[in-house]
């Protein structure tokens, strides 16, 4: 007689999981969806209050430096005190940048506001997505890697979308799309209140915040490429979040917040339907044909900006939203294989340090250089940084080895 109690556990075990699961996911949706809203209310801003591109993108930055911050001191933090407690706390702090920026005249309150956000954002980066991995059903294979890395795209465009339609056709324009964010935010504080913990709180957090960065021996290897690919599709995506608003208003003739929210939410968006997709390769190989899809949508993206072509534009933008959603997906999918609970925070930590990391440094150097260049300009920066990662990745690419959890390779 065959036993059967080992199947029963498991099929107990992913019934008892399933709210945790979804609660995380839809959290980790309002996350970005706060993070994505304030997108179209750049060009509001610009209009209404004088702040400059420059500005604009001083706001990304600090977004970005917050969140690295938060990754490298507090990525590991939800180990020892549980994933729960430290989702709440990360939701709460985009609560809090949501309440800063129903007063938004100075450019200090807007920074303020994104830094909020941004703390929020890294210490869900880690817990939330590590609370979804911890949740995920084991089958299909690659949707706890789909799930963690695409839902943050989703939230993004979610945002962005919802946004662009509020400011243009709701009342309050300039607040209204925060009061909304706000109420989703604090569902997703009950429906975690109400989840089941995943991680089983240990000594150690106050040790866990010396910062500390690494990744389990085993995926080492995939590191550099998983990197590639990690830089060049953030930093596009912050190009987009900073010089986009200037863009569509200059370049492509059109002052539409709805037309600008869905121009950020065609390179987001489309990322969630490439990244199934990936699932159909191995890791290297979708890592190879993402990337590729990704420079081709940027080449057309460069041209559009060029010539001034809406429909161009979109269309390119969709091509590279699906592309990066196949690469990232794909390099998550190698570096979470063979992983344990506790190798999952430090794991995504590292993952959204080179993601994070891409967003900041170019964008720092772009919003310096608007001084001088003009923004179809510096998109050809960012079309050579592309044409570099993807290289990079179509000669390196590799696939994770199986590798026994037992060997005792840990992070370091």
């Amino acid at each position: 007689m065959h036993n059967t109690a080992p199947v029963t556990d498991r099929v107990r075990r992913v019934g008892t999981l399933r709210p945790a699961f979804f609660s995380a996911v839809v959290s980790l949706v309002a996350v970005f969806a706060a993070v994505g809203s304030t997108i179209p209310l750049f060009n509001v801003y610009r209009a209404e209050d004088g702040f400059t591109n420059a500005d604009i993108s001083i706001t990304v930055v600090a977004y970005s430096v917050a969140t690295l911050a938060t990754l490298l001191f507090l990525g590991r933090l939800s180990n020892h005190l549980g994933r729960r407690p430290t989702s709440i706390t990360s939701l709460s702090l985009l609560l809090l940048g949501c309440l800063l920026l129903l007063d938004v005249h100075d450019i200090g309150i807007l920074i303020v506001g994104r830094l909020m956000m941004g703390l929020g954002a890294g210490l869900a980066s880690s817990s939330l997505t590590s609370y979804i991995a911890d949740a995920a059903p084991p089958e299909p294979a690659w949707l706890a890697s789909v799930a963690s890395s695409q839902t943050v795209m989703l939230g993004l465009a979610v945002g962005a979308i919802t946004s662009g339609a509020l400011v243009q056709y709701g009342p309050w324009p300039r607040d209204l799309i925060y009061l909304v964010v706000i109420g989703l935010l604090l569902l997703s504080v009950a429906l975690i209140a109400l989840s089941p913990e995943t991680a089983t709180p240990k000594p150690g957090a106050w040790r866990s915040l010396r910062p500390r960065v690494g990744v389990p021996t085993r995926v080492r290897p995939l590191l550099p490429v998983a990197a590639a690919v990690f830089l060049a599709t953030w930093a596009a995506g912050a190009f987009y979040q900073a010089f986009m608003p200037a863009l569509v208003e200059d370049q492509l003739h059109t002052r539409s917040t709805v037309i600008l929210g869905m121009v950020f939410a065609a390179y987001m968006g489309p990322s969630v339907l490439g990244a199934p997709l990936g699932g159909r390769f191995t890791p290297a190989s979708a890592q190879r044909f993402g990337m590729i899809g990704f420079l081709s949508g940027i080449i057309g993206v460069i041209t559009a900006i060029a010539t001034g072509t809406l429909v161009l534009f979109i269309a390119a933008t969709v091509v590279a939203g699906a592309s990066q959603g196949m690469a990232i997906s794909a390099a998550t999918r190698g570096l979470l294989h063979g992983s344990t609970l506790a190798d999952r925070a430090p794991i995504f930590s590292m993952i959204y340090l080179l993601s994070y990391s891409g967003a900041t440094i170019p964008a720092l150097i772009a919003g310096q250089l608007t001084h001088t260049f003009s923004l179809s300009q510096i998109s050809l920066g960012y079309g050579g940084l592309a044409l570099g990662s993807t290289l990079f990745t179509v000669v390196g690419a590799r696939n994770p080895q199986a590798t026994a959890i037992a060997n005792g390779q840990g992070t370091e």
